[in-house]
């Protein structure tokens, strides 16, 4: 597969195409940002680790019947997916509250929610990524009705097998999110799984192994990041 041109360049991740129409790369570099871009350094190792860990949780979920976008690994920092046509919308579920909805609704930091929580937000970095309902989602042709039911259930199809997983591994999933696309008509799961985009803390300690080390100044980001790893049994590069 041949590397062309880059398509987009978000804040941690670039997609470039490819000489297939329907493949892209996905390459995951060291970018690391917070609060709308406020907040950003270089973190070393960090894109090879999220690159690790997106394509074994990936796996992990075709596995369990869950339509992935991640085909195979294709570097240290990148990988081959298809190239879907995303919905503008983010998918969250909570199982701890903590971060924004406990800011929402004040409500105390590791509240076990159940059932959990699921919201939509809209993916929109100039208008700080609002939170929206199905109405809106609906009205404004964002998706369509059958398309955003489908992302629901995938959504905590996602909550099921995961929580499971990292419950094995000695820790807790508070919450996280998920984006969705189109290919060849099914809804297909993109963007990325990492510890950028999901809250992992300890399951015995609480302490935070995420991306709010980096948020709240804590330190130690990368090494969490491959703690977490370590703990999934993921054979990173030394």
């Amino acid at each position: 597969m041949q590397k062309r041109e880059e398509l987009y360049a978000g804040k941690a991740k670039s997609v470039y195409l490819t000489d297939d129409p329907d493949r892209l790369i996905l390459e995951f570099r060291d970018d690391t940002s917070a609060f709308d871009g406020e907040k950003v350094e270089q973190l070393a190792r960090k894109g090879m680790v999220n690159n690790y860990f997106n394509v074994f949780i990936m796996d992990r979920l075709a596995e369990a019947g869950i339509p992935v976008h991640v085909e195979q690994r294709l570097s240290d920092t990148q990988a081959v997916v298809k190239k879907l046509a995303m919905i503008p919308v983010e998918c969250v579920v909570r199982n701890i509250a903590a971060g924004s909805l406990c800011r929402r609704l004040g409500v105390q930091e590791g509240m076990d929610l159940n059932p959990p929580t699921f919201e939509l937000f809209l993916k929109n970095d100039a208008l700080h990524d609002p939170m929206i309902n199905e109405s809106h989602v609906e009205t404004f042709g964002w998706a369509k009705p059958a398309q955003l039911a489908r992302m629901k259930q995938l959504t905590f199809q996602v909550n099921d097998v995961l929580k499971q997983l990292f419950a094995d591994a000695g820790m807790l999933l508070v919450d996280y999110k998920l984006e969705f696309g189109v290919f060849k008509g099914e809804i297909v799961l993109g963007d990325e799984f990492s510890p950028d985009g999901c809250r992992l803390w300890d399951a015995q300690t609480r302490e935070k192994l995420d991306k709010d080390r980096f948020r709240q100044g804590l330190g130690g980001v990368v090494e969490a990041y491959e703690e977490v790893a370590k703990r999934l049994g993921i054979d990173l590069p030394q």
